[in-house]
Order: structure tokens, then sequence, then C-alpha cells
């Protein structure tokens, strides 16, 4: 299912006779919305059976705001509930945990009230007090939720009004205000309180939503059950939608020991990130008989960015030309040619869907140039080391350390080491586990890494380029990014409540954190690719319009029939029928309205 990544108090006397006046507000859904069955949910779906996905990367808690990963949140998200949904056609907010909301007039205080009919898993209501106590675990300064920290900082504070209402007080008129009040998966105070957050116990856990941890081995898997006593099971929104019985995350660090599970039916479901696998290693008999199926989906799925992470805290990093110089000596054209089939487009921007043609990408590229960062590190104060080949400054040689995750990370830097070399930068790779690499950028332990990170409808810079989050732990400036024009833009967009306006804000933005090189921006495609064993049934867009491959977690169902199909022909040599490869939500969804 989708979800969505200061106010002066005055004490009034008890005697005091004079009404205060009530808040001017507006109240939602309007009057007459009717919630109605998801679109592009198949009615053909059923429920039972399993799904093991794969997932790369295993969680250092099944609490979220403390593990900033994709992979924890689709877990987080399945067990746990937001006060909005959003149509997953539209994205207008809708109904969930909150059955109706108010927005004052001043957009300063935002009053939820919650749906009656909603549970925790052992049977207690929801309350405001669960909203609250969620609110200020994730604010308390002890607490290592940085970036959701951030997301909520725009709050002054959270009231409890009575048992099923409560009000979120901003400290400004904020465009983003709505979207993260509604956007926080509330947990149980009864369940958690007294323990410490950042060590939650989910052995014995308590969740809202239609799944519920049931076990696994710690590094390896974890398992999901179903809860068929989900208090919104009969809800019209949910309905064709959360239909597997058990859904199983198996983790594999090397992404060529994972591929290698899949094709032995480990797993269920590849997410495919690197082009050589879909280029050259999606054939032989279980392809070409369609028991494998490789899926690209083009859809609205928003753009994020990947790149090489540069630790601007410290030297040498703290210096653009140092970093401008590095940039210049990635050479992507030729790695995207050579190791890639060409198969992605190269960053130039941080927020790629902002431009079209009649808002055009000017950004600096940094193309390939060893004599343009040779000069440039000589402005920096660097100088051959004729005895060692390393540049030094002031005595110092210029070296660092890359941190990896994985193998694959790690093959394109073998063409970069290569023109580090050649000018004299002495790069030592360092791969640490997930959990490793987590700590190290929570404690800014780091020169450079890799990072990748997933888009957002929500375009804002705050949380990542904001400088008041450059020294926050946990937070999303991993580059310790600063600069007082991005800044002043930031707190300028706030208040800007027309989104094209706030995208001519963001479009400016990016042209200068662009030029000031806290990431070597490096590459990316603008379809979701796949690949999946033929014994599941599935809407005819395969995936949501805004998701990638884990939106399938809530469309997709396990078919009986198609399974006993694959086992015949897996026992008899025989073929699948063909699945379309390729896949545009666009044209399927208009085709079937």
């Amino acid at each position: 299912m989708t979800r969505f990544d200061s106010i002066i108090w005055f004490v009034i006397p008890l005697c005091l006779c004079v009404a205060l006046p009530a808040l001017a507000e507006t109240s939602f859904p309007p009057p007459g919305w009717v919630e109605q069955p998801d679109p592009l949910a198949s009615p053909h779906a059923v429920r039972g059976g399993v799904l093991r996905f794969m997932s790369f990367q295993p969680p250092k808690s099944l609490n979220y705001y403390v593990d900033n990963s994709t992979y924890t949140r689709q877990m987080f998200e399945l067990m746990y509930e937001t006060l909005l949904d959003a149509d997953s056609i539209t994205y207008e907010f809708t109904p969930w945990l909150a059955r109706r909301w108010r927005i004052s007039d001043d957009n300063l205080t935002y009053t939820f009230e919650l749906d009656p009919a909603a549970k925790w898993s052992d049977g207690k209501p929801i309350l405001a007090e669960d909203v609250k106590w969620t609110f200020d675990q994730i604010m308390n300064p002890k607490h290592a939720a940085g970036a959701m920290a951030a997301w909520l900082s725009i709050f002054e504070s959270v009231e409890v009004l009575d048992e099923r209402t409560v009000r979120f007080h901003a400290k400004n008129a904020h465009w983003r205000n709505l979207v993260a009040a509604g956007s926080i998966y509330i947990m149980p105070k009864h369940a958690f309180e007294g323990q410490d957050f950042n060590r939650l116990d989910f052995d014995h856990i308590v969740v809202s939503g239609p799944y519920t941890f049931s076990g696994g081995q710690e590094q390896v898997d974890t398992r999901l059950t179903r809860r068929w006593d989900w208090w919104a099971t009969d809800r019209p929104a949910a309905r064709n939608k959360m239909n597997f019985n058990t859904l199983i995350f198996r983790y594999y660090s090397d992404r060529i020991t994972g591929f290698e599970a899949f094709k032995k039916g480990i797993v269920d479901i590849y997410p495919v990130y690197s082009a050589r696998v879909w280029a050259r290693e999606t054939f032989g008999e279980k392809f070409d008989k369609n028991w494998l199926v490789k899926r690209s989906i083009s859809n609205y799925n928003p753009a994020g960015f990947q790149g090489y992470a540069m630790n601007m805290r410290r030297p040498p990093f703290d210096d653009l030309r140092v970093r401008q110089a590095i940039a210049h000596l990635v050479d992507r054209e030729t790695i995207n040619r050579t190791m890639m089939y060409n198969a992605f487009f190269l960053h130039r921007s941080y927020y790629e869907d902002l431009y079209d043609a009649a808002n055009p990408c000017t950004n600096v590229f940094f193309t390939f140039d060893i004599e343009k960062a040779k000069d440039l590190l000589r402005e920096a104060g660097y100088v051959l080391n004729t005895q060692t080949g390393i540049l030094e400054k002031e005595g110092k040689p210029l070296t660092f350390r890359m941190l990896t995750r994985d193998a694959h990370s790690e093959m394109p830097l073998a063409l970069v080491n290569m023109a580090f070399k050649e000018v004299g930068i002495d790069m030592k790779i360092v791969r640490k586990d997930w959990a490793a690499w987590m700590r190290d950028m929570d404690e800014f332990n780091f020169d450079m890494t890799t990072a990748a990170w997933s888009g957002t409808l929500f375009r804002d810079a705050e949380t990542m380029w904001h400088s008041a989050e450059a020294d926050r732990q946990s937070g999303n400036n991993i580059t310790g990014f600063k600069n007082a024009r991005v800044d002043d833009l930031i707190e300028r967009q706030k208040t800007i409540f027309s989104l094209a306006e706030r995208n001519a804000i963001c479009r400016e933005i990016d042209a200068i954190i662009t030029a000031e090189v806290p990431y070597v921006l490096l590459w990316n495609r603008s379809e979701t690719r796949f690949l999946h064993w033929d014994k599941f049934g599935m809407p005819p867009t395969v995936l949501s319009k805004f998701g990638d491959e884990r939106s399938l977690l809530g469309y997709w169902w396990y078919d009986p029939d198609t399974a006993a199909e694959l086992k015949a022909a897996i026992s008899t040599g025989g073929m699948m029928p063909p699945r379309p490869v390729t896949v545009d939500f666009d044209t399927i969804f208009n085709a079937i309205q």
C-alpha cells in the first residue's frame, strides 16, 4: 500500500469569562467524499502464498527511525501506518489512521481525528497519545532519528486534545506541514514506552499494519506474516491488496551471490541494478523458456541520484578545487560505455526530473579531463613528490579512504583509481558491511563513500542541504554541505505554496550544489528493472504509478494455477507463455480505463 522520503502560549486563568475565538479552519476530506477501491489493484487477486524478496542490506534495527534505509522502511511501512494515505493516481491525501483532519487558515495548526476503528494488533485502540509519543521520541536528541527529526523540525509541538484528537503546532506556515504530519508512521506508546528507542524490542511486537514480524535469522532473512485481524482489511482502499500470507526478505551483501540464489529459486524477485546482469546474464534455458521473466517498467517513480560523497568537514575535501579535480578524474562516459553497456544516463543534477524542454538543465557538467584536474590540484597547493609519486601539500600526502559496501560498487573504482594514480592521488578502498557503514556515516567517520538516494514526490532540499543539518548525526547531509545562499533559498521556499515557484527555486539550489561538488555525480536510469519467477499474478501496470519494484509487495499475489504451470514446465522442459518485458504505465493504464 502506498504511503507517502512559533506559537506563544498564554496561561488563561480559570475565572476568565471571555471566550477565546475558535480557530478558522478548513476540514478534510470534503463533504460527500467516499473512499474508493484502488484502481490499480486487480479484482483477480487472491490471498495466500509466500513471496521471497531479495534485499541487499540487513537492517541494523527494524525501527526505521534509527535505521534510515529503504530496505528497513519497506518492512516498517508494512507494520506501521500513517495518519494519511495518498490516492494511487492523483497522490491527493486521503484518510487512513485519521478519518478527518482540519487545517487552520493561517497554516499553523493541523488537527487530526483518529478513526475509532483503528486498533493495534493487541486489540488496544490507536490513540492521540500514540501520535504524540511517536513525535516526541523522534525529536528527542538522545535518539538516533536524525533524518526524521530534521523532517519534523518544522513543528513546535504536538498536543493531545482528547482521546482521539491530536493537533500539530507548526513553527511557520510551511508548505511541508501537512505532508510531514500526515506521513509519520505511528508507533504504540503502551508497547514501547520505557524502552531505549534506539534499541527497541521487536521480538514481541505490537503493530497496526497488515503485517507483523514473525521471525528470521540475523543477517540472513526477516519474515513478516499477514495479519488476518488487521483493522483495515475490509476498507475499500485495502481491497485486493496486501495479498501474500508471508513475506520473506533475504539478505545478500554480494549481488553476484544474490543473483545465483535467485536463479536457483531461493528468492522470487531480483532487482537489477547492474547493466551487465541485464545485458549479459539474462539468457539460458530458464529465461529462454520464460520461467524467469525480465521486467523494465516506465512510470512516475521519482528520480533519485547516486555518486561518490565527499566529507567536506575535513581535508582534503574541504577544498572546492580538490573536489572539482576529483570530479574531472571520474571517466563516467567510458565507465558507462565499457562496463554498463550505455544503459545509463549521466547525472548533471540532484533533481533530474525537475528539468524538461521548457526548463533545460544548465548545471556545470564535469567531463573527464586529467589536465584540468592537475591544474586545479596545483592551484590548491599540491606538489608532486617524485620519490613517492604522491601529491603533497605542506608535507601531507593527498591520500584518502574510499568506503564501500560491496564488490559491485568497487568495479568502476578500478578505472577511477588509474586516473587518480596518474595525477598522484592515493586512494585506499575499504569495504565494510551495511551496519558498520551506517555507523561511520552517523559519526562522519569517512573521507569518501558511495551513496545512492531515492527520489521523492515532495522535493525539499532542507534535510539534505541546509547548513543546520550538516552536523546532525544520523541525518541526510552526510557530506557536511554548508552554503549561505542555499540556506536563504531553502528558507524562502518554505512559505511558497505554488509548486511551480518552489521547483524554480529548487533548480537554483540544484545549480549551486552541483557547482560546489559535494558528490561526484555518477549515473542512473529512468526505468525500474527486475527479474521474477513466473508464478505470480499482478495488475496490468505491474507496479504502482509512483513506485519501484518494492511496490509489487502490495499489488501482486501468489497464483496457484500459474505456479503449477511453472512447476510442470520445469519438470518437462516446457515453455511458459511470454510476458512483456517493457511496460509503460501510461499506455497500460489509459488502455484499461
